[in-house]
C-alpha cells in the first residue's frame, strides 16, 4: 500500500468528544455519553473510529466496517496506523505520532488501502484530536481524549482525475503522449535520484520533423492530415517497441505539437542506440502510407542527441534537439543528423554575432580598410574598393565574410550600408584635398541587394555625395551578378537613378552567377569585375609543371573565357577589373589581354586610409611590382 500526505487541512468541527458508554463506546475514558451522540457516530455516513493515546482503535462505526469489508467490532483494539497505512512512509508516520502526542492539530493523507476481500480503494485520511467534553473541568482519570479517525473512499475522484489527466496528457488526434507528458518524463529522467542508483546515466531524444506536412494539409484538408499524423505515430511506437532497450524498455514516443515528434530513450548505451533508432525511424517512414481512397508518402528529418544525463536540463537537451533537427533540414530533409559541438559553437557564435550587430555600429566598433584597384598600363592607382572589418570585444577582428551575412537576414545592413557609404566617401574626399595635384581616385562601394529594397538608396547617395562634397563619378557602387542579373522594377529604378546621377555601377564576381549576357545592354552598368576563380586559372603559365598535370586548379581554358567576357564588354562600352592578381604573370597576361584595372595581394592587401596616401601619384619603375613595393610588404 501506498499514500501521500497532503498536511492539515481544515475540517467540519464534529462537537465533544465521542465516548464509549456501559454497551461498550468508550470504557477507557471512565465517561457515559449521551445516546444521542452514541447514535450519530454508529449511524454517520462518514467512517470513523475513536482512536486512544497509545494508538489502538477504541471503536469504529459500521460505516467504516463496511467500507474495508468487515465487522466493526473486530477493529476495536487494532493498531489505527497499521489500519489505514500511516507507517508506510516516514513523513506520514511522523505526522501521524505529532497528532497523536497533541503537537499537531490535524493530518490529512491519500492512501491505497486493501479491503478483507482484496479488493483495493483509495481512501482520504484524517486524523484529529477530540476534543475533552469535560473541556472546563477535570477529565476524572488525567486520561488523554484521544484521536477521532474519518476515511472517505474517493476512489472515484482519483478514477475521474486520472481519466482528466491522460486527456490533458495525451494528444487526442495520435493518443501519443503530448508535449506537457513528455517533458514531465524527461525532467525525472533528468533528476539526480533516477540515474544515481543504477542505470548508464545517459539520456537520448529522436526529435523528428515531418518533411512537407503543410503541403498535405493544404491539398487534401487538415482531416486527411490528422488522419496521416496517426497513421505515422502507429509506425513510430511500432517502430520504438521493436527497440526497445532490455534495460529501459520501449522509448516513449510523444507528439510535441504539429507535425514534430520526439522518441525519449532513458538509460541509453550510446550514440549508436540513438543513430540505430533514428534509421530505423526514416526506414519505416518509407512505405506509402494507405488513407482511404488516398495513397500519400512521406519524409522526416531527424535530430539526434545524447549525452550525460548529470549536468543536463531539459531545455538545453531539448534546444540541442532542435538545433540538430534545424541542420537535418538545412542538410537536405529524409535524413537524421547527430548533434555536433563544433557545429552548435559556430552556430552560438554567429547568433552572438547577429545579437549584437546593431549595437555594434552605434559604439563604434566597425572600420574600413581599403583595396587599391590599379590600371594595368601604368601601374597607377585609378581607385579603392571600401572593405569593412568588425573590431568585436570578443572574437577580434572579423572580416566581411563573417557578418554580411547576417546583416542582410536581420536588416542590419541597412543602417550599416549607410555608414560604410558615408566614411568611404568623406575618406575619397579627404584623399581628394591632400593630393590636389594628382588626379582623384574613385571609392567603390558595396551595396547588398536589402539595401536596394529596404532603403531609399537614391536618396542616401545623393545626401551622402552633398554632405561630403564628393563628385558623383568618383562613386562606384558593386552588386553582385547575381543581385543585378534579372533585376526589374525597384531594383533596375534604383540603379538607372543612381546612374542618371553620375555614379558608376559595378557587377561583382562576374561570371559565376547568371551570366545572362543579354541583360549588360539593357542595365545602366559600367564595369564588370572578373570573378577571382578565372584569374587563378592563369597559374599554369608561371607553373609549366602544374598545367601538365591538372595540379593547383590551373585551367588554360579560363584564360580564353576571360579574353572573350573582356572583348565582349569593351564593344559594350564597359571596362573591366580583375580580382585576385597575385602574381606578375598573372598581371601580365591580363594587361595582353586588354583588362583595364586590376585588383590583388600584388598590388597591396586591404590595408588603413593612411596607407593609401604613399601610392597615389607612384607608378613604380616596374609598373605593378612597384605599387607592390609600396604597399604591399610594408
Amino acid at each position: 500500500m501506498n499514500g501521500t500526505s497532503e498536511g492539515p487541512a481544515p475540517a467540519a468541527d464534529l462537537g465533544p468528544a465521542v465516548t464509549e458508554s456501559d454497551d461498550g463506546l468508550a470504557p477507557r475514558t471512565g465517561r457515559t455519553e449521551p445516546p444521542a451522540y452514541r447514535s450519530v457516530f454508529t449511524t454517520a455516513p462518514l467512517a470513523m473510529a475513536v482512536v486512544d493515546a497509545e494508538g489502538l482503535v477504541v471503536s469504529a462505526n459500521d460505516t467504516l466496517g463496511t467500507l474495508l469489508g468487515t465487522d466493526p467490532a473486530a477493529l476495536a483494539g487494532s493498531v489505527a496506523a497499521d489500519l489505514v497505512d500511516l507507517a508506510s512512509d516516514a513523513g506520514t508516520w511522523h505526522a501521524y505520532r505529532e497528532v497523536l502526542r497533541g503537537h499537531r492539530s490535524r493530518l490529512r493523507c491519500t492512501r491505497r488501502l486493501k479491503r478483507a476481500d482484496g479488493h483495493s480503494l483509495w481512501a482520504q485520511v484524517t486524523v484529529e484530536p477530540l476534543a475533552d467534553a469535560g473541556d472546563s473541568g477535570d477529565s476524572g482519570d488525567g486520561a488523554a481524549p484521544g484521536l477521532l479517525l474519518s476515511v472517505a473512499d474517493v476512489s472515484a475522484r482519483r478514477e475521474l482525475q486520472a481519466r482528466l489527466r491522460h486527456l490533458q496528457m495525451h494528444d487526442p488526434v495520435t493518443r501519443l503522449p503530448n508535449r506537457a507528458l513528455f517533458f514531465e518524463r524527461l525532467t525525472a529522467a533528468l533528476e539526480a535520484e533516477s540515474y544515481e542508483h543504477g542505470g548508464t546515466g545517459r539520456i537520448g531524444v529522436c526529435y523528428l520533423d515531418l518533411d512537407g506536412f503543410k503541403a498535405v494539409n493544404d491539398t487534401h484538408g487538415h482531416r486527411v492530415g490528422d488522419r496521416l499524423l496517426a497513421a505515422v505515430a502507429e509506425r513510430l511506437t511500432r517502430c520504438a517497441e521493436e527497440a526497445a532497450h532490455a534495460r529501459s524498455g520501449a522509448p516513449l514516443v510523444a507528439r510535441l505539437g504539429g507535425d514534430e515528434f520526439a522518441l525519449l530513450v532513458e538509460d541509453s548505451t550510446g550514440t549508436d542506440q540513438l543513430a540505430e533508432l533514428a534509421a530505423a525511424v526514416l526506414a519505416a517512414l518509407q512505405p506509402p502510407f494507405e488513407l482511404a481512397d488516398r495513397r500519400l508518402s512521406v519524409t522526416a528529418s531527424v535530430g539526434v542527441v545524447e549525452r550525460h544525463t548529470a549536468g543536463t536540463t531539459p531545455t538545453a537537451l531539448m534546444q540541442a534537439a532542435d538545433t540538430t533537427l534545424y541542420w537535418a533540414k538545412a542538410d537536405g530533409r529524409a535524413r537524421w543528423t547527430l548533434f555536433d559541438p563544433e557545429r552548435n559553437a559556430n552556430r552560438m557564435t554567429r547568433q552572438a554575432l547577429a545579437a549584437t550587430l546593431r549595437p555594434a555600429i552605434e559604439r563604434g566598433e566597425f572600420a574600413l580598410e581599403y583595396q587599391p584597384l590599379v590600371g594595368m598600363e601604368d601601374g597607377r592607382v585609378r581607385g579603392v574598393e571600401a572593405l569593412i572589418r568588425w573590431n568585436h570585444p570578443q572574437f577580434g577582428v572579423l572580416a566581411p565574410n563573417r557578418f554580411i551575412a547576417l546583416a542582410e537576414e536581420d536588416g542590419s545592413i541597412v543602417p550599416l550600408g549607410r555608414w560604410i557609404l558615408r566614411t568611404a566617401c568623406h575618406q575619397a574626399r579627404r584623399w581628394q584635398l591632400a593630393h590636389p595635384d594628382e588626379p582623384p581616385i574613385f571609392v567603390s562601394v558595396n551595396v547588398a541587394v536589402r539595401q536596394v529594397w529596404d532603403s531609399d538608396l537614391v536618396a542616401d547617395v545623393a545626401r551622402t555625395l552633398e554632405e561630403t562634397g564628393l563628385a558623383p563619378e568618383l562613386l562606384q557602387l558593386e552588386l553582385t551578378e547575381s543581385a543585378v542579373m534579372g533585376s526589374a522594377g525597384r531594383p533596375l529604378q534604383v540603379l538607372k537613378a543612381l546612374s542618371d546621377m553620375g555614379v558608376h555601377i559595378a557587377i561583382d564576381d562576374f561570371g559565376t552567377g547568371y551570366s545572362n549576357l543579354a541583360y549588360l545592354s539593357r542595365l545602366p552598368v559600367s564595369v564588370l569585375k572578373l570573378d577571382g576563380a578565372f584569374v587563378r586559372g592563369f597559374q599554369y603559365d608561371a607553373v609549366p609543371d602544374a598545367a601538365a598535370s591538372g595540379a593547383g586548379g590551373a585551367n588554360p581554358a579560363d584564360e580564353v573565357i576571360v579574353e572573350a567576357m573582356v572583348q565582349l564588354a569593351h564593344r559594350l562600352g564597359l571596362t573591366v577589373t580583375a580580382e585576385c592578381v597575385e602574381t606578375s604573370a598573372q598581371a601580365t597576361r591580363l594587361r595582353r589581354i586588354g583588362c583595364d584595372t586590376g585588383q590583388g595581394w600584388l598590388y597591396s592587401r586591404p590595408v588603413a586610409p593612411d596607407r593609401i596616401s604613399a601610392l597615389l601619384g607612384h607608378a613604380g619603375p616596374g609598373g605593378p611590382a612597384g605599387v607592390q613595393a609600396g604597399v604591399g610588404n610594408p
